[in-house]
């Protein structure tokens, strides 16, 4: 572990946003960075902010899995975990997270704090998209997309149609909330079986499907009796009638939620100003990546929210200001769902792409990712776009040859047209970039293990090199015309193990690199 490029952050707040298609480590950077504020500032980061997203953006941090909670739960020093206005979040998710971590120590509901126009999620949501996406399948005929499941994007459709229910509604009286609630309900159940036409048969599977993801991902909580296995049961939320829920049975297991965090919920802008008139840290957590932003992302296969830059403020409620923006990524590519992977490594006879898909598993779903190299004009792009002040890259320890051999690792820097164009740019049609070869850089690769290295001066030559043109590569993608006129992200620390502190942070400066590039140009 090093520590030579920490530096004084030039703000009060901190945001930390994927550059690549999530899955990125984004948990861990925020815990090392928390770590880092309080080595230079002498202070504890004082606020960790959901920014965007619901339940699900998994993360593992300081070893918990996490899906709606903010990853700085873990830290005790953190007094606030504030849940922005811009996440869609179901109370119930809140409280099976929560309770585990009070179970073993971990202070949360004194620290929660969700905005009043935080949305709420529900049941209804959660069975929505699994009919969108039988609709998708069964009505038009198309491939899944491959959603989570959370009821994420009907959730958002909720805010667009403005037929949202804020958070703000569990401090007002019942009535209303039974109001808009059993309305809600009453549009899920038509829309469901006039729009999405989806079979009786398939009405009652979606709600097998839901308890049998709960009961798998709360197994831990009801070993220890924490739960009762009957808290998951979603059956309990549908009548023997399909097409119709059991909207007593909804309005109250909910209210009830709702209540149990009567307490956390508050106005999240007079708590981000109070922060920074106090001179302390905040750390914004993004879920998702750059390239899954609803707007600028490779629709149609994006998430329902915006993912980076300006959306702390939307979410926060507060006014632009300075920030920093640190972006993620990992030493290779990662995806999931039904994205063209232009990079993709067939796990299952290449040896580097067997070691890495053993260690790509989603946090959210369980489900394996796909695999692939290294990415540059995806990553250069988002910085062009992204704007990040610094960059950290995880997991180059996972590079690391499996075997005694002479596999070429590989990074590509542009793309090739199906007729011929060389283009250096992020096509945003799904079914152009269908059409995308990638060019590829090739490098030695290493056999030496990167997890016990304290410096980058102990790294083999190969990484280096490897680490080098990652760097370069991305910097040429984003400023096509010069980088000199530019600001210039440096690399805030390279991860070599999934353990806290396993990084790496005494690399050199980027523009120290750049020119050392250009000396040999010449």
């Amino acid at each position: 572990m090093s520590d030579s490029n920490s530096k004084p952050y030039k703000s009060n707040i901190i945001s930390v946003i994927g550059i690549s298609m999530g899955d990125e480590g984004k948990g861990r950077v925020v815990h090392e960075i928390m770590d880092d504020v309080h080595r230079v500032h002498g202070q504890h980061v004082d606020c960790v902010m959901k920014v965007n997203g619901g339940a699900n953006a998994g993360h593992t941090a300081a070893g918990l899995k996490l899906n709606l909670l903010p990853s700085g739960v873990s830290n005790p020093e953190v007094n606030n975990l504030l849940i922005g206005a811009g996440v869609v979040a179901d109370p119930r998710k809140f409280i099976w997270e929560a309770k585990p971590l009070e179970h073993i120590g971990i202070s949360i509901f004194d620290r929660l704090a969700i905005d009043k126009k935080c949305q709420v999620s529900d049941v209804t949501h959660r069975i929505l998209d699994l009919a969108w996406e039988d609709y998708r399948v069964n009505q038009l005929g198309e491939p899944k997309r491959g959603s989570t499941g959370r009821g994420i994007s009907p959730a958002y459709s909720d805010e667009t149609g403005q037929w949202q229910i804020f958070y703000s509604i569990f401090k007002k009286d019942r009535k209303i909330f039974s109001k808009k609630l059993r309305e809600k309900i009453s549009r899920a159940e038509d829309t469901i079986k006039y729009v999405c036409k989806v079979s009786e048969e398939n009405w009652f599977k979606f709600f097998k499907t839901l308890s049998d993801a709960e009961k798998n991902a709360n197994i831990d909580s009801i070993n220890k009796k924490i739960f009762d296995e009957e808290e998951f049961l979603f059956s309990t939320f549908k009548t023997n009638e399909p097409f119709r829920f059991n909207v007593d049975q909804v309005e109250e297991v909910y209210w009830q939620a709702g209540l149990q965090l009567y307490d956390c919920i508050v106005d999240g802008r007079k708590l981000l100003l109070n922060t920074l008139d106090e001179n302390k840290k905040i750390v914004a957590e993004f879920g998702q990546a750059f390239w899954l932003d609803k707007r600028h992302g490779f629709t149609p296969n994006v998430t329902a929210s915006h993912t980076f830059g300006g959306e702390f403020f939307l979410s926060g409620g507060i006014p632009l200001q300075e920030i920093d923006q640190v972006g993620c990524c990992k030493a290779y590519d990662t995806k999931v769902g039904t994205h063209h992977f232009i990079t993709k490594i067939d796990h299952t006879t290449d040896p580097i792409g067997s070691k890495l898909a053993k260690l790509e598993f989603g946090t959210s779903t369980g489900r394996q990712r796909m695999v692939g190299w290294f990415d540059a004009v995806e990553k250069g792009i988002a910085l062009r776009y992204g704007g990040f002040d610094q960059l950290v890259i995880n997991k180059l320890d996972a590079l690391t040859l499996p075997y005694e051999g002479n596999q070429k690792l590989k990074i590509c820097t542009a793309y090739q047209l199906s007729n011929g164009t060389i283009i250096k740019d992020v096509p945003e049609d799904e079914e152009r970039r269908k059409e995308i070869e990638p060019i590829y850089e090739e490098f030695e690769g290493w056999h030496y293990d990167l997890q016990n290295l304290e410096s980058f001066l102990d790294f083999p030559e190969q990484a280096k090199r490897y680490i080098f043109r990652m760097i370069t590569s991305i910097i040429e993608i984003a400023f096509p015309n010069g980088w000199r006129q530019h600001p210039i992200p440096n690399i805030k620390f390279i991860g070599v193990g999934p353990d806290p502190r396993q990084i790496i942070g005494d690399i050199p400066s980027t523009i120290s690199i750049l020119e050392q590039r250009d000396q040999t140009i010449l």
